[in-house]
């Protein structure tokens, strides 16, 4: 009895080349549908359609063609058990033995801008996902592919001889991963349409393709791998360097949502991060300027640090980096010039992260604990100061409250309990991570040293006393920007006017833990 092989795709990488070797050299005879039918018949390969093997034309436009006994009794059917075979052979249905189908595109479809409700609609498969799963189950005498980049695999095994069971195994698990990757894209997409619970879903379905195993994560003896999306950092393009890891993702998140605080429109700006934390964060006239200023802000931090800008890298602005180790460089574009300045640094990580990949990344944010997984929608919330109040007797002028917005952009990155200490759109001193507040402020006004001498603090939380205030006034901050809201707020307020601080509240708070 013929070799059956059922080839039905909606990317047709290497079908041609496939369908090639299975039909001269391993004697298959190829059924297939729709486009895939004509591409392996233009390409001069003997093809049946699935309508001439059914004997029933397709429909529906097309939405009906493979959902035929003919074709799922063929995958299902079981040549060891004997009742499937009599069914077999009474209904005339030949056994299929591989099964070749990939899904349409319906994250590609959806990723469009102007993409309306129907156009998505139509390009949820239904005949597709039903014969991989048909195939994934029967897998003890079945083969499925559902990628190009398993077709070399398969020819080597069946070069080798039958289909081992371990990789038909294996081939069956990515079958039913491919299939949950493609309707969770779907339920996501249309909780999203519907906002019903978009970002608390009653259920909660990842499912996201392995783009790299790290080395380690954390440390050494911990195992972890890297799962992404095209957007966001599956988005992003490595120029040069050593191979991500672990602690570099995170800091180049931790980088990138620090800098986008500040929109190119608005200027240059750059960020130094260590450890997740911003050490160093300035504004300037370009880009040049503003990573020089950022690097000047902590440079005995920066050493080993990320860096992230909000505008191209380009030559002039390598030149703060001279004689500087970094890990990581992130900008939405790098010059020529400034690539081939920092190709003698083999490996320092370069990456280009267009604005548009970031803004595609999903405003969903998890965090595992034991036994679970914790959601939220991502702290994005505008720096708006309509709301903000000025509390203290002195009212800032124009300067204090242009370093007021910097610093409590820039707060809202560190580590709680948060404490930034700036002036001049430069970051001074920063105080993150500390179990009391005023340990926070402590070591913020303790980097900015003598600088903090008319500079400005802020505070990601309230001050539940007036310590922080106080020792504030004494190091010489002449403005002082928190959330407001604790049931002393009064001390804080009359410390500041005591001292002749300006005190602004923003209602808002910007806990990161």
């Amino acid at each position: 009895m013929a070799r059956l092989a059922l080839l039905s795709v909606s990317n047709k990488e290497g079908i041609e080349p496939l369908a090639r070797a299975l039909v001269e050299r391993h004697g298959f005879q190829l059924l297939s549908s729709g486009g895939t039918a004509k591409c392996l018949a233009d390409a001069g390969l003997p093809v049946t359609k699935v309508a001439e093997h059914t004997g029933a034309p397709e429909i529906l436009g097309g939405r009906v063609k493979t959902l035929h006994p003919r074709i799922h009794g063929g995958i299902l059917g079981r040549p060891s058990d004997a009742a499937d075979q009599a069914d077999m052979e009474a209904q005339n249905i030949p056994a299929i033995e591989l099964v070749v189908v990939n899904l349409y595109p319906f994250e590609a479809t959806i990723a469009k801008a102007d993409v309306s409700w129907d156009e998505a609609i139509e390009k949820i498969d239904i005949g597709g996902p039903a014969m991989v799963r048909a195939a994934a189950k029967n897998h003890a005498h079945v083969s499925v592919l559902t990628s190009p980049t398993q077709y070399e695999r398969i020819l080597g095994a069946l070069d080798a001889g039958p289909i081992p069971a371990e990789l038909r195994r294996q081939l069956a698990l990515e079958a039913f991963q491919h299939t949950a990757a493609y309707d969770s894209a779907i339920s996501t997409w249309l909780g999203t349409q519907l906002e019903a619970s978009a970002t608390n879903p009653h259920t909660l379905a990842v499912t996201l393709p392995q783009r790299q195993t790290l080395r380690y994560g954390e440390n050494p003896h911990q195992a972890a791998a890297w799962y992404s999306s095209t957007a966001g950092w599956g988005g992003a393009q490595q120029l040069q360097g050593k191979e991500l890891s672990y602690n570099n993702l995170l800091d180049l998140d931790a980088a990138q949502a620090t800098v986008e605080r500040f929109p190119a429109s608005e200027g240059a700006a750059a960020v130094v991060i260590k450890h997740t934390n911003p050490c160093g964060v300035a504004t300037g006239r370009d880009a040049s300027d503003a990573l020089a200023r950022a690097i000047a802000a902590d440079p005995v931090s920066a050493f080993g640090g990320i860096v992230a800008l909000n505008q191209p890298l380009d030559g002039a602005a390598c030149a703060s980096l001279q004689g500087l180790f970094l890990e990581c460089i992130v900008a939405p574009e790098i010059s020529a010039e400034a690539r081939e300045i920092l190709s003698s640094k083999s490996n320092l990580r370069l990456l280009e992260l267009p604005a548009a990949a970031s803004a595609a990344a999903t405003r969903q944010q998890l965090r595992s604990v034991l036994g679970g997984v914790l959601l939220q929608a991502r702290d994005q919330i505008s720096d708006d100061d309509s709301a903000w109040q000025v509390v203290s007797q002195r009212q800032p002028d124009a300067e204090e409250m242009a370093d007021l917005r910097f610093a409590w952009r820039v707060v809202r990155h560190v580590r709680s309990n948060a404490i930034v200490v700036a002036k001049a759109g430069q970051s001074l001193g920063v105080g993150a991570g500390q179990m009391n507040r005023v340990g926070s402020a402590g070591i913020a006004l303790d980097a900015a040293g003598d600088q903090a001498k008319g500079a400005v603090l802020a505070s990601d939380g309230f001050f539940p006393f007036d310590d922080t205030v106080k020792l504030a006034a004494e190091r010489g901050i002449r403005a002082v920007i928190q959330p407001g809201g604790s049931k002393r707020d009064s001390d804080s307020i009359a410390a500041c006017d005591a001292a002749g601080l300006v005190m602004v509240t923003t209602g808002r708070r910007h806990f990161l833990h």
